[in-house]
């Protein structure tokens, strides 16, 4: 709570009447605690103004932002659900269901075939909001498909990863994954076709451990955690203090673990440069 909620709020309120200012047009910094107006925070990619804190934000506005507006989505495999038959607090069925309703898509992936200015590419984002992003059956079939369009078109392939990892529900099965996705990749590079990786807040577990780290290029979004296992588990593992910013994107540049860190604005033109780069030396 801050004095924009204590003060200006109800000041507002009173003056314009309580229907007219709702709550939901105001977002606060999970970093810095600056209270955000909506269409501010939109308008500057969902970065915050104060300290530059990137948010997440959702798979289809990822594609919005690095597509050419005319992309096309493409239809991601469908799997059967729920192979294990798993049940927690409620049924993994009954709980995809509510996912799939909540964000509007199949699972945690969305395919899409599009251009980056004269570019065309195959793109290929997790969406953490479903399901925290995690790796299941799902997401791997739409891996290896959009490794297959790519191949097809001849053409680059874009994987943005947003996740914490495997997705426990799916047991043995989610980390096999690991291995298909692999493969899949290296399809690609069997026909010199490139392959970049963005890597955005979070890129943890299985997807760390796997493809998110075969790009030609691995790009790090501004601020992004990225790392196998949570700092916490590392520590009482080690029995030691981290160092200060341990995970982060900057931090791993610096180690020499990703090539670029990339603010959201300029993401869309260092794309452009990067794949007109690499593919120049397939020509």
């Amino acid at each position: 709570m801050n004095w924009i909620t204590n003060f200006v709020r109800p000041k507002l309120q009173a003056i314009v009447g309580k229907k007219e200012v709702p709550d939901n047009l105001w977002e606060t910094c999970n970093v810095c605690g600056q209270m955000l107006l909506k269409r501010e925070l939109e308008k500057n990619l969902f970065v915050c103004k104060s300290c530059d804190n990137h948010f997440r934000i959702s798979a289809k506005q990822r594609l919005d932002l690095i597509l050419n507006p005319d992309y096309s989505l493409i239809d991601t495999p469908e799997i059967k659900i729920d192979p294990l038959k798993f049940k927690d607090k409620k049924k993994y069925s009954e709980r995809i269901k509510a996912y799939q309703k909540k964000c509007n898509q199949h699972d945690t992936i969305l395919l899409a075939s599009g251009f980056i200015n004269q570019n065309n590419v195959i793109v290929a984002v997790f969406d953490f909001n479903f399901m925290g992003g995690s790796m299941g059956m799902a997401a791997g079939e739409a891996i290896v498909k959009a490794a297959d369009c790519a191949l097809e078109k001849n053409c680059p392939l874009i994987i943005i990863s947003a996740s914490g990892g495997a997705r426990m529900q799916e047991g043995i099965l989610a980390l096999m994954q690991m291995p298909r996705t692999i493969i899949a990749i290296k399809s690609l590079e069997k026909k010199r076709l490139p392959y970049v990786s963005i890597l955005t807040d979070p890129t943890t577990g299985g997807v760390s451990a796997s493809f998110a780290m075969l790009g030609d290029i691995i790009i790090a979004e501004k601020g992004a955690i990225i790392g196998f296992a949570g700092s916490r588990v590392i520590e009482e593992t080690i029995k030691e203090k981290l160092p200060q910013n341990f995970q982060k994107s900057d931090y791993l540049k610096e180690k020499g673990m990703v090539d670029i860190v990339v603010h959201r604005k300029n993401l869309k033109i260092s794309l452009e440069k990067i794949i007109r780069h690499l593919s120049s030396n397939l020509e």
